[in-house]
């Protein structure tokens, strides 16, 4: 077994996946700047696997999940070409099916993970996330946004994660995704310029 294959408390990666898309016109008209997309993904068991809700999951999330962080964004740089082009992030995670949607928000949720994965990817924003539990080879959406500044709407977009043969049952899918831009050709306004719109303000218009 190879030493990268490690990543604490016993636990092994199965697999490393990186998926790749470049956005180069929408509607038929190309964008200003073309937009890359990514999700890096890490197959690892899952070392709760038949353990009572009440099992204390901290002093293996503080193990395994810096590891990961620092695996999956090494890969998100690589593939976006380098830090300073990333502009958005997001993650995710996909519990296999003897496990606990908690097992994954514990890999995820805390700063061994969230936190690491801003400080290397040089973000300031709280990370946007989705988790869920599934079968091998469920695609999951994971949400992006800013990495800075989590109010700019231009950055609210999704990619697709998705391994074919993960998790396992005993497994789980843990993802980091980022974008180098905005959505194609964004053009509805922005949170921080926004005026204060009430469902009383809307019906003093209409009457």
């Amino acid at each position: 077994m190879q030493e990268s294959s490690r990543v604490g408390a016993g636990i092994t990666i199965r697999k490393l996946s990186l998926y790749r898309e470049e956005t180069v016109t929408e509607a038929g008209k190309a964008l200003v700047r073309p937009v890359f997309r990514a999700s890096a993904a890490a197959v690892v068991t899952n070392p709760w696997v038949g353990t009572a809700v009440t099992t204390d999951l901290s002093a293996a999330v503080g193990e395994i999940a810096p590891r990961l962080a620092e695996l999956l964004t090494d890969r998100l740089i690589a593939a976006l070409g380098g830090v300073n082009q990333i502009e958005a992030f997001g993650k995710a995670a996909i519990v296999g099916t003897a496990g606990e949607i908690e097992h994954g928000g514990a890999l995820i949720h805390t700063p061994y993970f969230g936190n690491l994965v801003r400080e290397f990817l040089r973000g300031e924003s709280i990370i946007c996330f989705a988790d869920t539990r599934a079968e091998a080879g469920e695609t999951l959406v994971v949400p992006l946004w800013h990495k800075e500044h989590a109010a700019t709407r231009s950055h609210y977009q999704t990619v697709s994660a998705r391994v074919p043969d993960a998790p396992r049952s005993d497994e789980i899918v843990v993802i980091a995704a980022a974008s180098t831009g905005p959505r194609p050709h964004p053009r509805i306004g922005d949170r921080t310029t926004d005026p204060a719109i009430t469902a009383q303000k809307l019906e003093a218009v209409r009457s």
